[in-house]
């Protein structure tokens, strides 16, 4: 496993095409652009919102706790043209199986969205959080623009 930085989204802002998540360590911050319904469903996770009926990332949530599982964490591992890359890590237990820990492919704004709905660390490869800019005076203007929407 290559060594992760452990990050938490600080910031989500609206976008004339989306929504951008920032995401940081305390020292340094990173952005990329989601879709902005699901930059919603992230804020009002964050904001302990509880829908009247459950949304998909919280079905998705509730799938797993029936089959014995639960998000270990997210690893944000790749990104390539500006496309971000991620894993949703899995354990499962329950009394047909032994301990298993699954891997699976996802986008990291449905990563972050289940994430932060179970309370799961968010992590970046470091050599990739090492080669990203930070992204922090640009937060730090669009916040003083009065343009932040939520997050830490």
């Amino acid at each position: 496993m290559p060594a992760l930085v452990r990050v938490e989204p600080i910031a989500l802002l609206p976008t004339p095409a989306g929504c951008a998540v920032f995401l940081g360590d305390g020292k340094k911050a990173i952005v990329f652009y989601i879709d902005l319904a699901i930059g919603a469903s992230i804020n009002s996770a964050l904001a302990g919102e509880t829908p009247p009926r459950p949304l998909t990332h919280d079905l998705y949530l509730l799938t797993l706790q029936a089959f014995g599982a639960k998000v270990s964490r997210v690893v944000i591992v790749a990104v390539d043209q500006e496309i971000y890359y991620a894993r949703l890590i899995l354990e499962a237990q329950n009394e047909i199986m032994e301990r298993k820990i699954v891997e699976l492919d996802a986008r990291p704004s449905d990563c972050i969205a289940i994430a932060v709905r179970s309370g799961s660390p968010i992590f970046v490869v470091q050599e990739l959080w090492e080669q990203l800019d930070d992204m922090s005076s640009v937060l730090q203007d669009m916040r003083d623009k009065g343009m932040d929407l939520g997050g830490g």
